[in-house]
């Protein structure tokens, strides 16, 4: 089966037991909102905060089972008018919990002693953390009411704009060689074996995005316009600050790994110039060779190849791992074949309430959608970890959530690396090259291009121009002279869905941030063994319940230091020189 299973969510929207549940949150915002005026007195506190939270457990589970359904089925079917009929339905429903959840933190934040409370019961004690993370976010909110209207005015401002994105760039139509093709068709080929395919799907790319580009602007510009007023209002320095205090983790270490990364800059340049040498260029490596195979097996997988394949080397790390792919594999988690109406890219959603996830790929058999397909299971994992924590205790932020699977794709780059003659050595070690220089120098280009929007937003209105502008500065200053100026990515920002979020701005440095991370631990599992795998388990259990710094430490790991980053890119210049060595 290549198509994802969903009837453990409902049968259809039809069916009696999803139009029930839709119902039935209109019951639980009543259950909620009746908290309002016990909210008035902070006699027996502790009762009414551990009433409200199980409260809210059980709500969040009964909405994860609802709201999923529908977003999967939209993000296969995105110009489905019932999934988008419901999807505006919920998110309205959702917003009449807003004044009850500001009162709680308000409420949370009046009592004098907290302390006390957390440890008047152990429900309360293992929900610590998330209780005090609602207090530190109290200084950051407005009255009720406003924080109400803004909840409702986000549903037609930075939502609508946000699915209007998602569309465009999901039905958008390329005409290449001929034939009428979807965006994650064309994309696919940006790793095929003929140069000329990949030269000409890239051009045809580019020529497509004229037919979207002012709407997708206009996209930007009133998301990011949003977020900039926004963080203003609200208290934040910045956007930046806002997904770092979103993120749960403190600045100094951001800016420890952004400088480490910069620092190796020079190194991963001499990666892209031997492959440009390779490839017969002479002006570097233009942006449609990035992703050229390299090697002699560049074999195609057929999905129960890439099944096994990735059975076979989740078993070298441990049981649980196999165990966990197996069950998406048997269990149909997997939509994998890209089609008409289904986003671009890859992603894994956790559902929780049925201690299970949904993986969404865009298969077209190259080793890269295997090492996609290891990443996506990654997330699998960290979910199947986290399971066991009520869903209060289970949301891990942005930086963590790259770890695992980062980590798996390791595994399965290692594994394949260690049995390999030289010429397919050379194809496994260009691939995971791909990967760690799309993750450290491609991303470090989205976080300089992310940041120079928020910036001259301000103050302007960005049409398709300035962006493409802004995109090929930041290109640029990443990758210097390793790519040819001639053939760089002006529509970058188009295309990526991370940049269309009212509620996550800078989702870019999270995943080089989960790079380095698993590098780092996977250097841990290396020198440990399989002692190593309970201590991994319990780390990634962790994550929806510490600081950023705080499950680093669970490693014995200061990410607030560089030392720790360079350690990790220092892995990924191993790579490199053996490559640079391997292509002499």
């Amino acid at each position: 089966m290549v198509n994802w299973d969903l009837s453990k969510f409902y049968d259809s929207y039809e069916s009696k037991e999803f139009q029930n549940d839709v119902l039935k949150i209109d019951d639980y915002i009543k259950q909620a909102n009746s908290f309002q005026n016990r909210f008035l007195s902070d006699e027996e506190a502790s009762v009414i905060v551990e009433e409200f939270l199980k409260l809210e457990i059980e709500i969040q589970n009964h909405i994860g089972k609802v709201y999923s359904f529908v977003s999967l089925k939209q993000a296969t079917n995105t110009t489905d008018q019932e999934s988008a009929k419901y999807s505006v339905i919920l998110h309205n429903k959702f917003t009449e919990f807003t004044i009850t959840n500001i009162l709680f933190t308000k409420f949370l934040s009046s009592l004098d002693d907290i302390d006390v409370l957390v440890n008047s019961s152990k429900f309360l004690t293992e929900h610590a953390y998330y209780i005090k993370e609602i207090i530190k976010s109290s200084k950051y909110k407005l009255d009720e009411d406003t924080e109400g209207l803004l909840s409702k005015l986000n549903q037609t401002g930075s939502s609508m704009w946000s699915r209007l994105q998602g569309v465009l760039t999901s039905t958008l139509e390329v005409e290449y060689d001929g034939k009428v093709f979807t965006l994650p068709e064309i994309l696919g080929k940006a790793e095929d074996s003929d140069p000329e395919v990949r030269k000409n799907a890239y051009l045809a790319e580019l020529a497509a995005y004229p037919k979207i580009d002012k709407s997708v602007a206009f996209a930007m510009n009133g998301i990011k316009g949003e977020v900039n007023t926004m963080t203003e209002k609200r208290g934040y320095k910045s956007a930046l600050d806002q997904a770092l205090i979103y993120s749960r983790m403190e600045e100094k270490s951001l800016k420890a790994m952004i400088d480490s990364m910069k620092d190796f800059l020079p190194v991963f340049r001499k990666y892209l110039k031997r492959k440009s040498e390779v490839l017969g260029h002479k002006n570097g490596l233009p942006w449609y060779d990035l992703y050229a195979p390299m090697g002699s097996s560049a074999k195609e997988f057929t999905i129960p190849e890439a099944q096994e394949y990735i059975l076979k080397n989740f078993g070298t790390f441990s049981p649980h791992l196999k165990d966990l792919a197996q069950r998406a594999i048997d269990g149909n988690w997997i939509d994998y074949l890209p089609y008409k109406g289904k986003v671009g890219g890859a992603f894994c959603a956790n559902i929780n309430p049925l201690s299970e996830s949904r993986v969404l790929l865009n298969f077209n058999g190259s080793f890269g959608d295997v090492v996609t397909m290891a990443h996506e299971l990654g997330h699998a994992y960290h979910g199947d970890n986290i399971f066991s924590e009520t869903i209060l205790n289970a949301e891990y932020t942005m930086p963590v959530a790259e770890t695992a699977s980062t980590f798996c794709e390791t595994i399965v780059l290692k594994a394949a690396l260690k049995d390999a003659v030289k010429e397919e050595k050379i194809y496994l070690l260009e691939n995971s090259l791909q990967g760690s220089t799309a993750v450290v120098v491609d991303i470090l280009s989205r976080y300089i291009f992310e940041s120079s929007v928020f910036e001259a937003q301000k103050g302007d209105f960005l049409d398709e121009n300035r962006l493409k502008d802004l995109m090929l500065t930041a290109q640029k200053e990443a990758y210097g002279e390793g790519l040819d100026p001639e053939y760089l990515h002006p529509y970058m920002w188009l295309w990526k869905p991370h940049y269309y979020s009212g509620g996550l701005s800078f989702y870019n440095w999270p995943y080089a941030f989960g790079l380095l991370f698993a590098k780092g631990l996977y250097g841990l599992y290396q020198a440990e063994g399989e002692s190593f795998t309970p201590k991994y388990d319990e780390l990634l259990k962790a994550t929806g319940k510490m600081s950023v710094e705080d499950v680093a430490l669970l490693a014995d790991i200061d990410i607030t230091k560089k030392d720790f980053w360079t350690t990790s890119l220092k892995v990924i210049e191993e790579d490199i020189n053996l490559f640079l060595e391997l292509t002499k």
